[in-house]
C-alpha cells in the first residue's frame, strides 16, 4: 500500500500539473515533434523503476507511456562530457572530450549536433533550462537552435544563511563562468542542502517549466513547423535546494542508507575517490573524513530524494500541458539522466566514477504508433544511441557526421523489447589513466591505461552483478577467461583519443 506521502504527493502533483492556457485546435504535423527531457545527477531512483523510496507520480505515470530500458548507460560520468555524448552521437574516447573548460566547436568546427541535425531537417529546435553544459569554461552552441538558449542557473540558493555571507560561493562562480582577478581569494563553500517554505518557482526547474509549456503553446500555433524541445532540469544536482514541502514527503529515519562504505576489495586505486564536487558544501567534512557523521549521510540522502520529487512536479506539469494541447500523439518523448549518482555506496558521493552507480542512467522513450505503454527492456544501451534512434523515428536520414556518430539505432527494440542490437555497453572515465569499461548483462570489465600504451601496462578491473550487485571484489585474478573474453570485446572499439586540450 502506497504511504500517505505519495497519497498526497500525487494530488498535488495533479494539482500543479494542469497549464494555464487552453488549448487551440490545429492540424498535426507530418513529421513527428521531439520533446527530449534532461535531468542532472538522476540515477534510477523513480518508483518506475522499483525504488520503493521515491515520491515520483508523473515520473512514473511518464514511464508508463512507454519502454523503459533497465539497462542503459551514459558513455561518460561527468555533466559536460556526458552531453557531449549526447547532442553529438560520439563518444568521450571518440572525441578526446573527457574534462571541462572544452567546447567541441574549438576541435570539431563542422560536427552536426543532434538539433541542428533536426534543424536541417526542417525542424524548430530551442533549448530551455541545462542542456550543453554551461560552466567551468564550458559553454553553449549557438549553431545548434534556431533562437538562442533560454539558460537558468543551477547552483541557486533562496536562504540567504546558504551563502553566509552573500557573496557568490565558488561553485556559483563556476557555473557562470565567473572569472575572478587574479590573485583574489578563494570564494566560500555554499550551503549542500536548504529547504525554506517558499514556492516552486523559487528555483530554476520550476521557472523552466513554465518557459518550456509558453514554447509549447507557440509551437501549437505553428502546427506546419515540427519542433525539438530540449528541456533541460538541474535538480537533483547540488545543492539540494528544493521548497521545504518537498522534503517533508520523507521520514529520514526511513531512507536506505550505504550498504557498504568501503572500498571493493581488490580495486584498483584509481578506481576510486573521496570528495570532489561534494567538498564544495558546507557542513560536508572534507577528506579524510570519512565515512561522514550519520546525520550528514542522511541529510543529503534526504536531500536527493527530495530533489527527485521536485523535479517530478516540474516535469508533470510539462507533459500535462503536452496532453492538453493535443500535441502528445505527435510527439516523441524522452526521458534521459546525463549519468547516475553515487548516494555513499563505497564511500562515494556524486559520479566521476566508472562503478554502476554513476554510470546507469534511466532512459524512456515514449513514440506513438512505435512504443507500447508499460513496456520495458533489458536492451544494454548507450547515451549515443539516442541520436541515430531519434533520426530514424522522425523518418530522416541516417546520420553519418562529419564526426563519427557511435551511436546505433535502437528502434528495432523499441518496437520489440525482446530485440537486441548490442551485447554490451561501453563507457569511460579519466584518471591518471584513462579507465575504460564495458557492462554486459552480467560483467562490468574496466581496463585503466594511457591511450596507445601497451596492453600490458594496463590494470584491469572486473566485477560480476549476477553474484555482486555492490561491487564488494574485484575477481579480475580470479577469472582470468572472462577477462580475456571481454578484453576482446574492449579491443573492437580500437584505441581512445587523447585528451584535446583546452581551446576557444
Amino acid at each position: 500500500m502506497r504511504s500517505l506521502a505519495h497519497l498526497a504527493f500525487s494530488a498535488l502533483a495533479l494539482a500543479v500539473a494542469t497549464p494555464r492556457t487552453p488549448a487551440a485546435t490545429a492540424p498535426t504535423p507530418k513529421r513527428p515533434n521531439i520533446l527530449l527531457i534532461l535531468v542532472d545527477d538522476l540515477k534510477p531512483t523513480l518508483g518506475a523503476y522499483g525504488d520503493r523510496t521515491a515520491i515520483t507520480p508523473n515520473l512514473d505515470r511518464l514511464v508508463g507511456r512507454g519502454l523503459r530500458f533497465d539497462a542503459a548507460y551514459c558513455n561518460q560520468a561527468v555533466c559536460a562530457s556526458s552531453r557531449f555524448t549526447l547532442l553529438l552521437g560520439a563518444r568521450s574516447t571518440t572525441t578526446g572530450l573527457y574534462q571541462f573548460g572544452r567546447n567541441f566547436r574549438a576541435t570539431y568546427p563542422d560536427a552536426v549536433t543532434l538539433p541542428q541535425f533536426f534543424m536541417r531537417h526542417g525542424y524548430r529546435a530551442e533549448s530551455m533550462g541545462k542542456v550543453f553544459h554551461i560552466g567551468h569554461g564550458t559553454y553553449g552552441d549557438d549553431a545548434s537552435w534556431s533562437l538562442p538558449a533560454h539558460k537558468d542557473l543551477v547552483i541557486e540558493y533562496a536562504d540567504p544563511a546558504s551563502t553566509r555571507d552573500g557573496s557568490p560561493t565558488n561553485e556559483q562562480a563556476l557555473f557562470t563562468n565567473l572569472r575572478r582577478p587574479p590573485g583574489s581569494g578563494p570564494l566560500p563553500r555554499g550551503a549542500a542542502w536548504e529547504s525554506p517554505d517558499v514556492p516552486d518557482d523559487a528555483y530554476a526547474d520550476a521557472r523552466v517549466a513554465t518557459h518550456a509549456i509558453a514554447r509549447l503553446q507557440a509551437a501549437k500555433a505553428k502546427p506546419t513547423e515540427p519542433f525539438f524541445l530540449a528541456v533541460g532540469f538541474v535538480r537533483p544536482h547540488l545543492p539540494f535546494s528544493v521548497p521545504k514541502k518537498y522534503w517533508d514527503l520523507y521520514d529520514p529515519a526511513k531512507l536506505p542508507m550505504p550498504a557498504r562504505e568501503t572500498a571493493p576489495e581488490a580495486v584498483v586505486p584509481m578506481a576510486m575517490k573521496r570528495g570532489g564536487e561534494i567538498d564544495a558544501f558546507f557542513p560536508v567534512p572534507k577528506p579524510p573524513v570519512h565515512p561522514y557523521p550519520d546525520e550528514i549521510k542522511r541529510k543529503l540522502i534526504h536531500g536527493y530524494y527530495a530533489s527527485t520529487s521536485y523535479v517530478d512536479v516540474q516535469i508533470g506539469r510539462v507533459v500535462a500541458a503536452l496532453d492538453e494541447l493535443k500535441l502528445a500523439d505527435n510527439t516523441i518523448i524522452v526521458l534521459w539522466g546525463d549519468h547516475g549518482w553515487h548516494l555513499g555506496d563505497l564511500g562515494i558521493w556524486t559520479k566521476h566514477t566508472n562503478f554502476e552507480q554513476a554510470n546507469r542512467i534511466p532512459l524512456v522513450v515514449i513514440a506513438p504508433g512505435v512504443t507500447r505503454p508499460g513496456t520495458s527492456t533489458g536492451q544494454l544501451a548507450e547515451t549515443v544511441d539516442l541520436y541515430p534512434t531519434l533520426a530514424e523515428l522522425a523518418g530522416l536520414p541516417a546520420p553519418t557526421g562529419p564526426l563519427r556518430i557511435d551511436g546505433t539505432s535502437l528502434v528495432s527494440v523499441l518496437k520489440n523489447p525482446a530485440a537486441r542490437v548490442r551485447d554490451h555497453a561501453y563507457h569511460c572515465f579519466p584518471r591518471a589513466d584513462l579507465g575504460r569499461a564495458i557492462r554486459t548483462e552480467r560483467y562490468r570489465l574496466v581496463e585503466w591505461k594511457k591511450p596507445g600504451a601497451p596492453a600490458d601496462t594496463a590494470k584491469i578491473e572486473l566485477y560480476d552483478y549476477a553474484t555482486d550487485t555492490i561491487e564488494s571484489r574485484n575477481i579480475a585474478a580470479e577469472q582470468p577467461e572472462v577477462v580475456t573474453q571481454l578484453r576482446a570485446i574492449l579491443a573492437t572499439h580500437g584505441e581512445a583519443k587523447p585528451a584535446v586540450a583546452p581551446k576557444g
